[in-house]
């Protein structure tokens, strides 16, 4: 049976990927999209989950908004990396699927509670405010959720800081409450997805596929590469939040170890760390677990695939 998730991002040139190999992949159920306040403001991510959802002929599947800022810090976005629009680069068309009505925050409560317990995988690309607010206002989810597959944290590298990463860093607090539930949580983090890289030949063997979505996929990539170049000094950028979306496609394509996992709140230099305890062998019943190696010839492989099953949309 195809694994049944909602996807919550912040598009987002790599949301944009993961958004993509959910829809295009036959062993993903893609119930539900939500947004959240991340790489930029709450109405640009939105609108370019809209735009992608077009490029990829995703139907009949609800978007909704959610956060509009953090918990309790104020918002900070990701220009220098996703631009202005959030998803600089390619031209994104206007939107043919209307907004859900419902709050995100609502529509992920109301997915969950309407399919059977332990079936449905939340999978947070962006900051971790609408997975938090959800939880708090359901406590019911953290037993009923199947697992949280995140692209955030790492467990020895930071990006927003030198030991704290973007999605984790803009809400610490969301963080904190998504980490410390009871419910399974596989954190796919830095060290894991700078494995990821959208080298010269993966972006060959995507422009091969030649279709409207792969076309996308490799506008995106040429503006998201350039940007990491002279942002991070990259020389081919990595693809962080499909990865997340692999994992529960078929785990073994990523090694996980299961780790004591905590937010780290108040370090004057280390606010937004994701402390990671590799001291000994994970304690009894410890539920969170980090990424640590990516196959990624099978990795790309999914993605390329995915992008083909997609075909080509016209727009």
């Amino acid at each position: 049976m195809p694994h049944k998730i909602i996807l919550d991002c912040d598009p987002g040139h790599d949301d944009a990927i993961a958004l993509m190999l959910a829809h295009g992949n036959p062993d993903i159920e893609l119930l539900a999209v939500t947004t959240v306040v991340g790489n930029q403001t709450l109405d640009k991510v939105t609108r370019n989950a809209l735009g992608v959802a077009r490029v990829a002929g995703l139907h009949g599947i609800p978007i909704a908004a959610g956060c509009p800022r953090p918990l309790v810090r104020e918002v900070a976005t990701s220009p220098e990396i996703h631009g202005e629009s959030g998803l600089d680069g390619p031209v994104l068309p206007e939107p043919t699927t209307a907004l859900d009505p419902r709050h995100a925050v609502d529509l992920i409560i109301e997915t969950v509670m309407a399919h059977e317990p332990q079936t449905v995988t939340l999978v947070p690309t962006g900051g971790l405010t609408n997975i938090a607010m959800a939880v708090r206002r359901e406590p019911r989810l953290a037993e009923r959720v199947k697992e949280v597959v995140l692209m955030g944290g790492g467990y020895h590298v930071g990006n927003y800081s030198a030991v704290a990463e973007f999605n984790i860093a803009i809400d610490p607090e969301a963080a904190h409450i998504v980490f410390n539930e009871p419910w399974p949580v596989v954190m796919v983090g830095l060290d894991l997805t700078h494995q990821a890289l959208a080298t010269p030949e993966v972006v060959k063997r995507i422009a091969a596929v030649d279709t409207t979505a792969s076309r996308f996929v490799v506008e995106l990539l040429e503006f998201f590469g350039t940007m990491y170049r002279q942002a991070q000094g990259f020389d081919a950028p990595p693809v962080h939040d499909p990865c997340a979306v692999a994992y529960v496609i078929d785990p073994s394509i990523v090694r996980t170890r299961k780790a004591p996992v905590n937010i780290e709140l108040a370090g004057l230099l280390t606010t937004g760390m994701t402390v990671t305890d590799f001291r000994a062998p994970a304690p009894p019943g410890c539920h969170t677990a980090v990424a640590t190696e990516l196959d990624h010839q099978r990795f790309w492989d999914l993605i390329v695939d995915a992008l083909a099953r997609i075909g080509d949309v016209p727009l």
